[in-house]
């Protein structure tokens, strides 16, 4: 069985505290997460690090056989549809025989319905 990989990322900012957002939703998916992944990693698209292709050589090194990358962006956009497909394509050229997937970004999904109305309810 090969061993897989989820990178989730974002589009990264010159603020370490919105920087920081990402590893806490990484951490929060490794304490969910099932056997499915062995390998949870996070990078920034642009603007900070770690980068796609650092994320990506990192996971390797670790044994990921199969590497899932997750925009986190809540639409999709040139970002999670071509920026972020071809800056992984490129990471994983260094890589012959490690497959990959990019997934759609967050979008539409009940769960996030849950949030928006749970955030809009705790307003006092």
């Amino acid at each position: 069985m090969s061993k897989k990989a989820l990178i989730i990322v974002d589009h990264g900012s010159k603020l370490e505290k919105a920087n920081e957002m990402l590893v806490q939703i990484a951490e929060l998916i490794k304490k969910k997460n099932s056997s499915e992944f062995e390998i949870i990693s996070y990078c920034h698209m642009e603007l900070a690090e770690p980068t796609i292709e650092q994320a990506f050589d990192d996971c390797v090194s670790k044994g990921a056989q199969h590497i899932v990358v997750h925009p986190y962006f809540l639409a999709p956009g040139n970002h999670s549809t071509q920026d972020i497909p071809n800056l992984v394509k490129d990471a994983a050229v260094r890589h012959p025989g490690v497959s990959y997937h990019v997934t759609e970004p967050l979008g539409i999904h009940e769960n996030i319905i849950e949030v928006i109305l749970q955030r809009a309810e705790n307003t006092d």
